[in-house]
């Protein structure tokens, strides 16, 4: 019996599919494109609907004849590259160079993790390719194209020769500049503020802004006014006027979508982009877990949606009442909401297993991998956790005519906060209750 031929972007990705789908079916690479617009020449037709002029990329001869021949000698073709834009048109450019003279059957296969229930299920009810998505992608890159060949030559004699202009490169270009010459064109405004430390009978010290002076908004423009405020009050009382307290919640941010991860993986270990989506492509491809051979740690790491598996709620819902206890498992589960524009085929950046913690993983995984890893895992737990609860006081001070105000809070429950916490505070949601 002839086997079917499975073809996949990288080597490390064939290697984990393998070992899942087991002797019927053969696993290949196609390390990437296949096939692109020409180095050398713009490669569209603008006088005749913008048709792009495709051919087998430098290079790639060899893989292309390779593929060929496995697909000759396979019962049919099954395209497994990623599930994204990208990933439709390899898998569109591969059917027309591997599936069309000897009208093998052509499928297309989409899988959101690499593991073995979402492979083999994922192979049980094979698709077809999906045209939009191709001509999405097409659409791009005749972009890209139009633009870089147009602009990039003017970035070479204006400013330096190899520089590269792209469709969103450019664009954001135009946004930095408009919003410079804003900043520029901006007429500063002299303002003082003016801040006390203050201690009460109890440490420790704490610092009072200055809110309102003679009941008015405080808006002291020079620093002599200041100045003179500043020698009126230092013998002036400092008289505690209105104490208020209230219970304040936290809650938890959602799952990662890829702009959060490149983000909070900057802030956090300063890792560019492309390092982050470098590690994040390793983790979901597969990495080596001893006899379990490779392992598929992470969903697709390239989406803009929050939506989580019911299967992975449970789990990770499991996970929190046993790791952590009761008091930390909200009633129901937490669903969050994706942008109007989110692909909602896709999920959210999530561990494909949240049994395997980062603990259970550090032996496994280099040192960038494991930060990586974690990040994620600690995202994916926390943002099925309780809200975390403070005790805030609002204390209202006057010293002579200025008002000042202070504000503390004590974290009365840590919720969520005993895992993750965002590298900006103030991105996280906050709900008084």
């Amino acid at each position: 019996m002839s086997k079917s031929l499975v073809i996949v972007e990288s080597p490390a990705k064939a290697k984990t599919l393998s070992r899942y789908l087991g002797r019927n079916y053969t696993v290949k690479a196609s390390v990437g494109h296949i096939k692109d617009l020409p180095k050398n020449k713009l490669g569209v037709d603008v006088e005749n609907d913008f048709a792009p002029q495709y051919h087998v990329i430098p290079g790639k001869e060899k893989i292309v004849r390779e593929l060929r021949a496995a697909a000759k000698d396979s019962e049919a073709i099954y395209l497994a590259a990623d599930p994204d834009r990208e990933g439709e048109a390899i898998c569109q450019h591969l059917a027309e160079e591997l599936g069309g003279a000897k009208k093998k059957p052509v499928y297309r296969v989409l899988f959101h993790e690499i593991t073995k229930n979402a492979i083999q299920e994922a192979f049980k009810k094979p698709g077809k390719i999906n045209s939009h998505k191709v001509d999405a992608q097409l659409t791009r890159r005749i972009l890209d194209r139009l633009v870089g060949y147009k602009i990039s030559p003017l970035l070479w004699e204006k400013v330096r020769r190899g520089l590269s202009a792209g469709r969103v490169q450019t664009v954001a270009l135009r946004l930095i500049v408009e919003r410079e010459r804003e900043i520029r064109a901006f007429k500063t405004e002299e303002y003082w503020n003016l801040t006390a430390r203050l201690a009460g009978e109890n440490p420790p010290e704490f610092l009072a802004r200055a809110k309102s002076i003679d009941e008015r908004k405080w808006n002291v423009t020079d620093g002599a006014t200041a100045q003179a405020i500043v020698d009126e009050i230092r013998e002036a009382p400092f008289v505690v006027r209105e104490i208020h307290r209230r219970e304040k919640k936290r809650y938890p941010v959602p799952p990662f979508i890829t702009s959060k991860l490149q983000q909070d993986a900057a802030r956090k270990f300063n890792f560019p982009v492309k390092r982050t989506m470098m590690l994040a492509q390793r983790l979901y491809e597969g990495v080596e877990l001893g006899k379990e051979g490779s392992v598929g740690l992470i969903t697709y790491m390239r989406t803009d949606s929050t939506r989580v598996a019911e299967s992975a709620l449970h789990e990770v819902r499991t996970l929190i009442q046993h790791n952590y206890g009761d008091a930390y498992l909200p009633h129901h589960p937490i669903y969050y909401k994706s942008k109007k524009t989110a692909q909602e085929a896709h999920e959210a950046i999530r561990p494909t297993a949240v049994e395997r913690t980062p603990e259970q993983m550090k032996d496994y995984l280099d040192a960038d991998l494991w930060k990586l890893y974690s990040l994620i895992w600690n995202r994916f737990v926390a943002s099925q956790m309780n809200p975390a609860v403070f005790d805030q006081t609002d204390i209202k001070i006057q010293a002579g005519r200025v008002e000042f105000r202070a504000t503390g809070s004590v974290v009365k429950f840590d919720g969520f906060l005993a895992l993750y916490q965002e590298a900006k505070i103030e991105d996280a949601k906050e709900e008084d209750k």
